[in-house]
């Protein structure tokens, strides 16, 4: 069985501690994602989702960019290094590509923090919104630029945007293709925080160590029922958080978080 940690042309993937880092990797290209990192993203999300050792993720780009979507031009001109793609190819991949990424992330229940500089456009800005905690920079460029490229948007933008920053500015950021900056994102919510480039990444690395250190498995299903909050009415989020209190209450964090309540010390949780 291949390595779902692998690292491929343009994703560098390691595991340091109980943390995954995932660091979108072709800082030419602004780290625009391919055919290649997009599947290992994938590979990569979904075997952490199963893996015992770790308690959160972290995703960075390289260099001064986070991410300018997916590289289009370089599949649909054939530059890629793969064969230009016949008509239809863009239906049957998303469901194997942005399709299945975008939720992956929303459904691990590991914490995930992006950290964003310089671009963050289309999937590139939607991953900042799957995130669990986006810190970016004051100056990063957030932007949907899709009709201005004459498609519709993917990668559930028009799913997220409105529940983050309502519909009336979910139509501004799609329809009028208008960039915002770290500032706005942070300000709208979309963002945890915004700092200072030179500072993304250390803010994000504190920002990680510390949900590295918690209760992993109520981090998870608080993660769960916050993702679902949304979906149903008020009892069946009850019954969902009773069967969540009903898990984590049986876990050794729990136990430790008791003991330590009791002892008035700082909890020393496992993330079991």
């Amino acid at each position: 069985m291949s390595d779902p940690y692998a690292p491929v042309d343009g994703l560098e993937v390691g595991v340091e501690g109980s943390v995954l880092r995932l660091v979108l990797d072709r800082p030419r290209h602004r780290n625009s994602l391919t055919d290649v990192s997009m599947a290992a993203l994938i590979r990569a999300l979904e075997a952490a989702g199963t893996d015992e050792g770790l308690r959160a993720v972290l995703l960075i780009g390289a260099g001064d960019d986070f991410c300018s979507g997916f590289d289009i031009v370089g599949r649909n001109t054939g530059t890629s290094g793969a064969p230009k793609p016949r008509t239809g190819s863009i239906q049957r991949r998303m469901s194997a590509q942005a399709n299945r990424l975008i939720p992956l992330l929303l459904d691990l229940q590991l914490p995930v923090v992006c950290a964003v500089r310089g671009w963050a456009v289309g999937i590139g800005a939607q991953l900042a919104l799957a995130a669990d905690f986006t810190v970016t920079a004051r100056d990063a460029v957030f932007w949907y630029p899709f009709l201005r490229r004459g498609f519709t948007p993917d990668s559930g933008s028009t799913w997220l945007l409105p529940r983050l920053v309502g519909p009336a500015r979910a139509r501004e950021l799609l329809m009028l293709d208008r960039k915002f900056s770290g500032t706005e994102a942070a300000e709208w919510g979309i963002a945890h925080s915004a700092v200072e480039a030179a500072e993304v990444a250390g803010a994000a690395e504190t920002l990680v160590a510390e949900l590295a250190a918690g209760p992993t498995v109520a981090l998870g299903l608080t993660k769960a029922l916050l993702n679902t909050s949304g979906d149903g009415d008020l009892r069946r989020h009850l019954a969902d958080e009773a069967y969540a209190m009903e898990l984590s209450s049986r876990s050794p964090d729990f136990r430790e978080g008791l003991r330590a309540f009791a002892e008035r010390r700082p909890p020393n949780f496992t993330g079991e």
